[in-house]
């Protein structure tokens, strides 16, 4: 792989991680004046997702429980295409880490709902971007002979 496309892809992580922190912590309702003032946690697993499912809101079910993974794929291919980790266990740690992380920052900022569930799906979600990388390297690889 030329170093200008290394380069274009790592800026479109770059891209895309400005993107997940704005949309997870960094809302409309982010204000250092509410600093750990506003932080919720929830700790009871997948108690929202069985109320949507309850209620038979099977958009609102979808769009987070399939969102919180499917955010985190990019995080996982990216670790894995580019080798910033040797191994899948690595990159779905680093994955946990920037949840934990998230997370945290939404408790700190009070701008989300801090849960055990997104912990479980966003760290999901890296593996299967990191499976997915690494099956992507090994075949590119393969065809290009590098």
């Amino acid at each position: 792989m030329s170093q200008r496309c290394k380069k274009a892809i790592t800026l479109l992580f770059f891209l895309y991680l400005i993107i997940v922190l704005r949309i997870t912590v960094f809302r409309s309702t982010f204000s250092l004046q509410q600093l750990c003032q506003n932080g919720k946690i929830n700790l009871t697993l997948f108690e929202g997702y069985i109320a949507l499912l309850r209620q038979k809101n099977w958009f609102s079910f979808g769009y987070l429980f399939l969102g919180n993974i499917l955010w985190f794929v990019p995080f996982g291919m990216y670790l894995q295409y580019m080798k910033k980790t040797k191994t899948l266990f690595c990159a779905t740690v680093c994955g946990f880490l920037f949840s934990f992380l998230i997370e945290t920052m939404q408790f700190v900022f009070g701008t989300g709902l801090s849960e055990l569930d997104d912990l479980i799906l966003n760290t999901f979600g890296t593996w299967v971007g990191a499976a997915l990388g690494s099956r992507l390297h090994t075949i590119f690889t393969t065809l290009t002979g590098e």
